[in-house]
């Protein structure tokens, strides 16, 4: 039985902050198309239902993705942890060569 392939915390985060714009904006465009919502000029409404589900979704992912945007955080540290351990790796074998090479001039 192979293993189940995990998603990342930060594709898990997108897709579900996706998935909330795309139900934020199908609820106003409903509510516009049923005129609860003044709808805009002409042309102009998709951008208008756009904007809105925006505005609405922003709070909404805010509160509802409060884990999901924790445990995103802590990968996110723990990726420039490493990358800050390998860049003092690297810079002490550097200093190393260098060294090295100094003592042979010498």
């Amino acid at each position: 039985m192979s293993p189940t392939p995990t998603v990342s915390p930060t594709a898990r985060y997108s897709l579900m902050r996706l998935g909330i714009f795309a139900a934020c904006f199908v609820v106003v465009w409903g509510l516009v198309r049923l005129r609860v919502l003044p709808s805009g000029l002409g042309d102009s409404n998709y951008l208008w239902v756009l904007l809105l589900a925006l505005v609405v979704s922003a709070p909404l992912s805010f509160v509802l993705l409060r884990r999901q945007r924790e445990e995103m955080a802590g990968q996110v540290a723990e990726r420039v942890e490493r990358a800050k351990h390998n860049l003092a790796a690297n810079r002490s074998a550097e200093d190393e060569v260098d060294d090295a090479a100094r003592r042979t001039e010498d």
